[in-house]
């Protein structure tokens, strides 16, 4: 499947604006508060953090508020529509911390060993993110002693063991119904 084609889809980004209304919906805020979700991804001050599968923002500008000016959050996407309106929420906020990319996160085009924590949020399980490639490009991404921050909605689907599996990371635990793995760094 080519990601690239099918994020540029004209029925998908037409198609993508009903979830783009009801993913910044009120209702959703109410359940999902994003703030105390991403606290569980121990995010903090300075760091690059990557965002995989940024939809409509609903996690992004929370959270390059959180890792702060001198931070980095690289918002990744492959729909067009939800790249321009993460793009247009990160202007409006004021945010200079936020670098949104339409690009396929199995192909990241990201250096090896350059991002702090690695959001995926609500992304997994997913056919077009199948986490036996998935995986070996956020480990190798990730900083030494990088973590990955995994949020499942609505169901963990073995996610969680599959992970542990893989032998790239090791849990460490969950928080806000955040799992949280850091960085095996015994297969460099």
């Amino acid at each position: 499947m080519n990601i690239e084609k099918l994020g540029n889809s004209r029925i998908i980004n037409i198609l993508s604006k009903i979830p783009i209304m009801a993913w910044d919906s009120r209702l959703r805020r109410w359940l999902f508060n994003p703030n105390k979700t991403l606290q569980g991804a121990n995010l903090r001050a300075g760091q690059t953090v990557l965002e995989v599968g940024c939809g409509s923002g609903f996690f992004t500008i929370p959270a390059a508020q959180m890792i702060g000016e001198s931070g980095r959050l690289i918002a990744m996407d492959p729909v067009s529509s939800f790249v321009d309106a993460v793009k247009e929420k990160s202007q409006t906020a004021g945010l200079k911390n936020v670098e949104v990319v339409r690009r396929d996160a199995l192909n990241s085009g990201l250096e090896a060993a350059s991002v702090d924590v690695v959001l995926l949020f609500g992304v997994v399980p997913f056919p077009t993110l199948p986490l036996g490639k998935l995986l070996p490009e956020m480990h190798k991404i990730l900083k030494r002693n990088g973590t990955l921050a995994v949020w499942l909605f609505p169901t963990t689907a073995g996610v969680p063991t599959t992970i542990v599996k893989s032998g790239l990371f090791q849990e460490l635990g969950k928080k806000n119904g955040v799992y949280t793995y850091v960085r095996s760094n015994g297969r460099e």
